[in-house]
């Protein structure tokens, strides 16, 4: 039989049924996932196509995986975050949506707060327990959507709740019921994907989904979770861990149109961003992502970051305000308490800093040459140098000329006297056995002694 696939509109032979594979023993995939070495990352050389949806967008869980990994953030500091994530997603809702939990009356009242704003975007939506009196709550509120954690790798079902697959199916497709009889959108978090027989359990559970919801013709979204961060895009690479090859079944086996589709990732193997992108080209529309990467364990996906990597692969901001990344970098560092390590992309105090001195030089003649884009224009950052002993004279100059505000005919050079003296007052203090950077405050202090010498001279 030959159907019309929706999504590349070609005549394709019918796709094989999956039937859900109950097993007796857990598949725990040992030899890829030993546990007791570093686990393995096997090739079985399939391909499939890219597959990049029509748009793209992003979602936000500052304010659920975020807040388990800190210190629960105030009503007040979750409504000043959600502004800005409302300003720096911009008028076409690239942040489409961001999750709030509900649990606690502070929860209550921030979620209220939030939706009293009226943005369109980002859209307020919910975490919450599979429980009727959460199902309640959620739809008093006036909530529309709410992720539901529906646990899918034998891990968990096995392991964490004592059940068979088989159990495990039809208790969450009686949850998935509740949140329609509420009148709830549901988005059924497939925690541990990456571990999860796929054939044998994800794509029968999701085609079980969508007959539930076709019968309450109210739609399912899916939450691709890699909540222990193995997912790997190299070409070719197999299932459990090929973000490819998840993205791909879902689509050509259990037909999840791409904007159904989301990906959540975490960076235990320094992958979440990558695995995030190829979520995008391999067709899911959302990926999900937490400010500065704050999350479990080593974090979830950076908003920023994926900021970026939209621009990057549309060549356009779509209307997004990225000088707002700046804003809630010093908001974090200044109301929060929050220390962003310096070397952060985007967001650190050093990601445009240079400390060597043939940098600084470089930077005096064109900033181009070694700052990553125009992050005056583009963050509101001007591109930075750091004084030590390695800095030269070009670093004092270009450090003299930014932090003073000299431009046109009143900026310094390597060659002027003033640079001289102070060079040569660093060059004292570390020769004095000085090991760390000069600080702002000091360097202010020198140039204003030395600057006088001069003038009287």
């Amino acid at each position: 039989m030959l159907d019309k696939n929706r999504h590349t509109n070609l005549l394709e032979q019918s796709q094989y049924k999956y039937s859900l594979q109950d097993v007796d023993e857990p598949n725990l995939y040992r030899e890829i996932y030993p546990y007791d070495e570093v686990p393995k990352v096997a090739f079985n050389h399939r391909r499939v196509p890219l597959c990049m949806p029509e748009e793209i967008w992003i979602t936000d869980t500052t304010f659920r995986d975020g807040q388990q990994s800190r210190a629960p953030y105030t009503a007040d500091q979750i409504v000043d975050i959600y502004k800005m994530l409302h300003r720096l997603g911009g008028p076409r809702g690239i942040i489409r949506q961001s999750e709030f939990f509900v649990y606690t009356k502070k929860d209550k009242e921030a979620v209220l707060r939030c939706m009293d704003l009226g943005y369109e975007f980002p859209e307020v939506t919910t975490w919450i327990r599979a429980k009727k009196e959460d199902f309640d709550l959620v739809h008093e509120l006036g909530i529309k959507e709410t992720g539901i954690l529906v646990s899918c790798s034998d891990y968990h079902i096995f392991k964490k709740l004592g059940l068979s697959r088989g159990e495990a199916l039809d208790h969450y497709l009686g949850v998935v019921k509740r949140a329609f009889d509420a009148g709830i959108r549901p988005r059924c978090h497939l925690e541990d994907i990456t571990r999860a027989d796929f054939y044998g359990f994800v794509v029968p559970f999701v085609n079980a989904l969508h007959d539930l919801a076709a019968e309450a013709d109210i739609p399912v979204k899916i939450r691709m979770c890699d909540t222990m961060g193995y997912g790997v895009s190299y070409p070719g690479v197999a299932l459990p861990r090929s973000v490819p090859g998840i993205v791909y079944g879902l689509h050509h086996y259990a037909d999840v149109s791409s904007d159904m589709l989301e990906w959540h990732g975490h960076n235990d193997f320094y992958h979440g961003v990558t695995n995030a992108v190829n979520a995008w080209l391999y067709g899911a529309s959302g990926v999900n992502c937490s400010l500065l990467g704050i999350g479990e364990r080593t974090g979830n996906i950076p908003l920023e970051a994926m900021v970026m990597e939209y621009s990057a692969l549309r060549g356009t901001t779509d209307g997004m305000d990225t000088t707002v990344i700046t804003e809630i970098a010093e908001y974090f560092e200044r109301e929060l308490d929050y220390h962003i390590p310096p070397m952060t992309p985007f967001v650190g105090s050093a990601f445009n800093l240079t400390r060597a001195g043939v940098h600084a030089d470089g930077l005096m003649k064109d900033t181009e040459i070694y700052n990553i884009f125009d992050t005056d224009k583009i963050l509101n950052r001007k591109a930075e140098v750091a004084i030590s002993n390695t800095s030269g004279t070009a670093g004092i100059a270009y450090w003299i000329n930014k932090h003073l505000g000299l431009s046109g005919g009143d900026t310094v050079t390597k060659q002027s006297p003033l640079v001289l003296k102070v060079k040569e007052e660093v060059d004292r203090l570390y020769a004095d056995g000085r090991t760390t950077l000069m600080g702002n405050d000091e360097l202010i202090e020198i140039i204003n002694q030395y600057n006088s010498l001069l003038k009287e001279e």
